[in-house]
């Protein structure tokens, strides 16, 4: 007997319903193993279950981690570096995307100029900045002689303090673009017809800013900070490229200690604890911007 002309239909429908999961799942399932494997095997081996000699269950790398002087170092070190960072990209941020959404001539020149330094890789980017801050090549010192500034050369990378200057300011430089679009993002996303009732009712450009801009920012500014803030927390390769975490542990962050703790001394299971604490800190922090996101697509 011919199906009738319903269950036709009814398998195309099926049929159109399961085509988009057949054309995404190649790429789900390479995601789940350039993502998912990686993260699987970091976590079996944080608790010795995988790559050692006699695997078993064990906590004595969380117990390590706990009582260890360096790492609870380390956690304050990276917490006061990801705080300077992003309060510094959304400050900078901020004020390129309110200078780059008004009218100006050739724009679109401004706009590609301050989206330069994000297109420069972490590595050589912190290559470039030891470089600027070297003691006798560097730029900084070349500048400040010149000027009479200073008498001698400073040792910018040789001094705890200056070193985590210089890696917070090689970051700043490097990292506001990715803020900065977002929130010009969002200028762009607020209606003139607010501004324009605003101006009606008297108010001026700081009224204007103050009453309508940051309010309708709130949403963008929550997600720009959230995802600069995880994006800082595992940076690894400006501090690396630039001071390897030194002189000392001064710029010493929880990326570049995992990477140590791996592959110079050696130690997977203390290393990838590291990652898996540093994982669950960032999934806590992703909170707020899954909040945002959910109330914006509700």
């Amino acid at each position: 007997m011919r199906p009738s002309s319903g269950a036709d239909a009814a398998g195309a429908d099926r049929g159109e319903r399961w085509l988009p999961f057949l054309f995404v799942g190649p790429a789900i399932l390479l995601l789940l193993l350039v993502l998912g494997l990686p993260a699987v095997t970091a976590l079996l081996q944080s608790f010795n279950m995988v790559w050692v000699r006699e695997p078993g269950f064990s906590l004595d790398a969380y117990r390590q981690l706990a009582t260890d002087p360096q790492f609870a170092s380390t956690l304050s070190t990276t917490a006061l570096y990801v705080g300077l960072v992003v309060s510094l990209h959304l400050a900078i941020g901020l004020a390129v995307a309110l200078a780059l959404n008004a009218d100006l001539p050739a724009k679109w020149l401004f706009r590609v100029a301050a989206i330069l330094p994000w297109t420069v890789p972490d590595v050589i980017s912190g290559i470039i900045w030891r470089f600027v801050f070297d003691t006798l090549p560097g730029m900084a010192n070349a500048i400040l002689l010149r000027l009479g500034a200073v008498d001698q050369p400073v040792d910018w990378l040789g001094s705890p303090s200056l070193a985590f200057f210089g890696v917070v300011t090689a970051e700043v430089w490097r990292g506001y673009p990715f803020v900065m679009l977002i929130l010009l993002a969002g200028l762009q996303a607020i209606p003139a017809h607010l501004y324009e009732a605003a101006a009606i009712d008297g108010a001026g450009a700081w009224q204007s800013f103050r009453y309508v801009t940051l309010p309708a920012l709130r949403n963008m500014v929550i997600i720009a900070v959230v995802l600069d803030v995880i994006w800082e927390a595992r940076l690894f390769g400006t501090v690396y490229g630039m001071t390897g975490g030194g002189p000392g542990d001064a710029t010493q962050l929880v990326s570049t200690l995992t990477f140590r703790q791996y592959f110079e001394f050696f130690n997977p299971a203390y290393a990838s604890a590291m990652a898996v604490v540093l994982a669950v800190t960032m999934l806590v922090v992703a909170i707020p911007y899954l909040r945002v996101t959910m109330s914006r697509n509700a």
